[in-house]
């Protein structure tokens, strides 16, 4: 069986900055990811890289940033107000939030904070890095009806939504 559109995937990986070649995640030594192919569960180079693989291959690939999370955008850096933050006691840089905008939720890291704002970022933490993936295909199966109404894999080990 092949890696298509709507086939369960479970992959054990390592992801690399390769400007760093800072470890980011990898699923040594724990449990393999498993998801749903053609879903948008994992990024789009990822994605297309394993399209075609089967159970056994190994694939070493790099991920350039507008396949991965994005090119950093200056425009996604903005000055709120300290009262956007209410009760909330003390915000300080490196703290996570979740905005909820009319094009959903968007979650945003604090950079800076002065007497009158607070400064967010909005980029993903990864935008603008090209990442280095070396993956190994576990297991390739049919998705059930209900995995694909849901766009996701359900059970352990899957990318949940």
């Amino acid at each position: 069986m092949t890696i298509e559109q709507k086939k369960v995937v479970t992959i054990h990986y390592k992801v690399t900055d390769v400007a760093s070649n800072e470890v980011i995640d990898s699923s040594e030594g724990g449990q393999p990811m498993t998801y749903l192919h053609g879903a948008q569960n994992i990024i789009p180079g990822l994605e297309a890289a394993l399209e075609g693989k089967q159970v056994g291959d190994e694939l070493e690939v790099t991920i350039a940033p507008e396949d991965a999370y994005g090119e950093y955008s200056d425009e996604r850096i903005q000055k709120v107000p300290h009262e956007a933050f209410q009760g909330v006691e003390k915000v300080e840089p490196g703290m996570a939030f979740t905005a909820q905008t009319e094009h959903g939720p968007i979650n945003l890291i604090v950079t800076e904070v002065d007497e009158t704002e607070v400064t967010v970022d909005a980029n993903h933490p990864l935008a603008g890095k090209s990442l280095a993936f070396s993956v190994k295909v576990e297991s390739i199966r049919e998705a059930s009806e209900e995995e694909l109404q849901h766009g996701h894999v359900h059970g352990e080990g899957g990318v949940q939504h």
